[in-house]
């Protein structure tokens, strides 16, 4: 969902909904071969436009729409009648691959969108793209400067081959989609991936062309030699099959509405030269869909109407029967946000019409849940939108088959502990009928325009999860758009029976936000005001909050697959369910017949569910709440975590993380699945837990926040925090107490990851990606303290271990002893490297 600041080059496929191989009202021509029509068609541009009759003959089939197309027998020639009417009217241009290799994509994945305009300069017609980063009123002095700052790439010059009765304009378009046309054919990361040398020309063709009212759609099979194709490597071949849409956009935008940070909405980026302002002004406008009352009095009076044009979601007919129901609740469950904004029946999903044999996918006119034949483990929801306005014009979901196997994954380990419908390799139908219905509710919910919001789980209470009355009402967080996955704080004998989110109250009051009408408003401005009163009115309210994903978040509210206002205490709870799932995980998996390859999943599953429990306690340590707010709320937007919060976070880690995992460490589950390698799992998942602790950008946050403490205010500081980590970690040898080789493996890493602080040629992470991943930039390595905290800690280290190796003499201690002297040479040798 790229914002308009930055337009891909690329573009989006989409396919025919009609071919031209349909007889069709034909335009009055001249009879000729079809070798000859194609000759005359393309001509000799320097001779200039020929008679209309002589281009445009009855041996070609011909489609009438936005454009009229015109497609001889052979497929070897693609003429296109331009209206005059048309030009310098903006389109978009979007291509898909319709069909494809096996090891590249799926048929039905975008490959880019832009913005076009045709315009006719003498006897040429020009394709240029077009950008709305920079906007300013036509009416403006500084209109023309900002248009001559942004001079529009031309993408295609054509000759015009004949004009038509009505001053249109025929164009050949056979080299624009079976030519290398940079921005219609195979993206630049294909061609490195697969080591694409050329396009050839004699093994590509069109293979269909149709036009409807408002688009044209244009397939083509382009084939390309390749050093490295993704099959059939013999053959140095790969061919796609492209599906262009060209789509007239709306000749007046609809009204933008100005996004607000305290709601999440894509947005597309602008910056308006025309504004009254003493500085160049950025605008965000959001991205959605729009619907009109179709009962403007009823709707002003508060009653709910429908839309003019209802949102509407088609099945792909590849979908497993069994899984359109489920699919199709899903977008529908959306019609209650819709009401909460004064529209009902706004939102449908429908099977394709069985009488249309034009129909298609493909085709930018229909939204559709595309299903994909494929291994990946994933779905997801873009859409397609005005660049001027931001205004939705379609979404296609693409659905990978085996999200099934991860729906499986995270039931499994997230509820089976509670939920007897999760004990089981392969859940009935209707089980994961209803994990199919959750999925696609929350990818339509970012077809409508809406990003994850990542903080909204954090609003419920932990023990609110247990609740069998609260979790029946609410599920598991106020918004489906989270990623709150499933009830894993729930135990054995609370009751429970409600384990996933639904659409819930930040989700009706987002859409509100975003759709609600406001027909009587003046002005963009005036809609700006009202919008904001409502979302001031509801900032006291924590469960219509918005969090931003982000990779490594700030905000220790604002993560995924996390649940509740507490994440020790919703954690501790999780791990209790994950000590009894073990013990009984080889009875849930076992398939009579089958091997034991599912019970090795799912032992990995839990394995990684231990680390995100780990992950969302570290971040409390060092973390700042983040609200945004506007100017005239007067509270604070940042606000460090709690010190105590932080405390019981590292005391959480050095119990439940950094201590030997016993309960894991199943030997007869161990015995059935591989013949070594339970080290390594439990290593790496400690290993990133220490990682996150120590890792520097978390250690400047603990550090200036004792610069900006208040008086009196309890900080936990840097300091406290490594010396806490240190006595956790290397707790044995303050009394010669035996160390486990999984707690040998973690200190070593202890020692390693501190002298990886100190190392003066170390890049920990380059300013600028700080910036896009935490919002700001922390101090340089050579300015910070994270070099003094890290030779600190070493240098206590070193004399705590010099102290302890008199009590590891014994021959039976010989393994600990060596243990501690190569620690001890590992420090030396970072400290005293010469």
């Amino acid at each position: 969902m790229s914002r308009i600041a930055s337009l891909s080059l690329g573009l989006l496929l989409v396919l025919g909904g009609c071919s031209l191989s349909r007889p069709a009202a034909t335009p009055s021509s001249a009879a000729s071969t079809s070798a000859a029509s194609r000759a005359g068609a393309r001509g000799d541009a320097a001779s200039g436009p020929k008679p209309y009759a002589q281009v445009v003959t009855d041996s070609l089939s011909h489609d009438v729409g936005l454009f009229t197309v015109h497609l001889d027998a052979a497929r070897a020639t693609l003429l296109a009648e331009i209206p005059d009417s048309l030009f310098g009217r903006e389109m978009l241009l979007v291509s898909r691959v319709a069909r494809t290799a096996e090891g590249y994509g799926y048929g039905g994945t975008k490959t880019g969108t832009q913005a076009v305009r045709w315009e006719r300069v003498g006897d040429h017609v020009l394709l240029r793209t077009v950008r709305y980063a920079s906007v300013a009123a036509d009416s403006l002095p500084i209109y023309r400067a900002v248009r001559d700052a942004q001079f529009e790439p031309v993408v295609a010059r054509v000759p015009v081959r004949a004009y038509g009765p009505d001053s249109s304009a025929v164009v050949d378009l056979t080299a624009l989609f079976t030519g290398d046309t940079p921005a219609l054919g195979l993206p630049a990361q294909a061609r490195e991936q697969f080591k694409v040398r050329k396009l050839d020309a004699a093994r590509s063709y069109l293979a269909r062309a149709s036009a409807y009212p408002l688009n044209v759609e244009v397939r083509s099979v382009l084939t390309y030699d390749a050093a490295e194709p993704p099959t059939n490597a013999a053959t140095g071949t790969l061919s796609v099959e492209m599906a262009h849409s060209m789509v007239l956009l709306p000749a007046v935008p609809m009204r933008p509405r100005r996004a607000d940070p305290r709601v999440g909405y894509f947005a597309i980026g602008q910056t308006d030269y025309g504004l009254d302002a003493q500085r160049a002004e950025p605008r965000r406008y959001v991205t959605r869909w729009r619907l009109e009352p179709s009962d403007p009095a009823a709707y002003a009076r508060g009653e709910l109407v429908e839309p003019v044009t209802p949102i509407t979601y088609y099945i792909d007919p590849a979908t497993p029967v069994q899984w359109r129901p489920y699919l199709k609740q899903g977008v529908e469950d959306w019609n209650l946000a819709f009401e909460a904004a004064g529209f009902r029946n706004a939102i449908r999903a429908m099977d394709p019409p069985a009488d249309d044999p034009d129909w298609s996918p493909e085709d930018i006119r229909y939204s559709v849940i595309r299903y994909f034949p494929s291994d990946i483990e994933n779905a997801y929801g873009p859409h397609v939108h005005d660049p001027r306005s931001g205004e939705i014009l379609e979404a296609d979901i693409g659905w990978y088959h085996n999200v099934m196997n991860l729906l499986r994954n995270w039931f499994f380990v997230q509820t089976a502990a509670a939920n007897p419908d999760a004990r089981a390799p392969r859940f009935r139908e209707a089980v994961m009928g209803e994990l199919v219905r959750f999925v696609s509710a929350h990818e339509v919910g970012h077809t409508l325009g809406l990003p994850h919001n990542w903080i909204s789980s954090s609003s419920i209470p932990v023990d609110s999860l247990r609740s069998p009355a609260y979790t029946a009402a609410n599920g598991t967080a106020p918004s489906i758009m989270d990623y709150a996955r499933f009830n894993y704080v729930a135990q054995p004998g609370d009751g429970v029976t409600q384990f996933m989110p639904r659409v819930g109250p930040y989700d009706l009051w987002s859409v509100e936000w975003g759709y609600r009408a406001f027909p009587d408003a003046a002005s963009e401005e005036e809609e700006r005001r009202r919008l904001q009163a409502m979302t001031t009115a509801r900032a006291g309210d924590p469960t219509l909050q918005y969090g931003a994903q982000t990779s490594d978040p700030v905000d220790p509210r604002s993560q995924s697959e996390d649940l509740g206002d507490d994440a020790v205490y919703a954690s501790t709870l999780g791990l209790a369910n994950l000590k009894r799932i073990v013990p009984n995980l080889t009875q849930w998996t076992a398939e009579p017949g089958e091997d034991y390859s599912t019970l090795d999943e799912l032992y990995g599953q839990v394995v990684n569910q231990w680390g995100r429990y780990l992950g969302h306690v570290t971040r409390q340590v060092g973390g700042v709440t983040i609200s945004p707010r506007l100017a005239d709320q007067d509270v604070p937007i940042y606000v460090p975590v709690e010190a105590d919060r932080q405390r019981a976070a590292v005391r959480f880690v050095l119990d439940e993380g950094f201590a030997r995992p016993d309960w894991l460490l199943d030997a007869d589950l161990l015995a059935r699945i591989e013949p070594a390698g339970a080290a390594d799992r439990v290593a790496r998942v400690q290993e990133t837990a220490l990682a996150s602790l120590l890792n520097p950008v978390r250690l400047n946050r603990l550090a200036e926040a004792e610069w900006t403490a208040r008086a009196g205010q309890d900080v936990y500081t840097a300091p406290a925090m490594l010396a806490d980590l240190r006595a956790g970690v290397w707790a044995e040898t303050a009394a010669g107490a035996a160390i486990a080789p999984s707690r040998r493996a973690l200190q070593r890493a202890h020692v390693d990851r501190l002298a990886d602080l100190l190392d003066a040629d170390a890049e920990t992470m380059p300013a600028a990606r700080q910036q896009a991943i935490y919002g700001y930039r922390s101090l340089a390595a050579d300015r910070s303290d994270v070099r003094p905290l890290a030779r600190g800690e070493l240098v206590a280290l070193q004399t705590q271990l010099r102290r302890a190796l008199s009590r590891y003499t014994s021959p039976a201690r010989r393994m600990e002893r060596l243990h501690l002297e190569d620690a001890l040479a590992r420090i030396d040798a970072t400290l005293d490297p010469d």
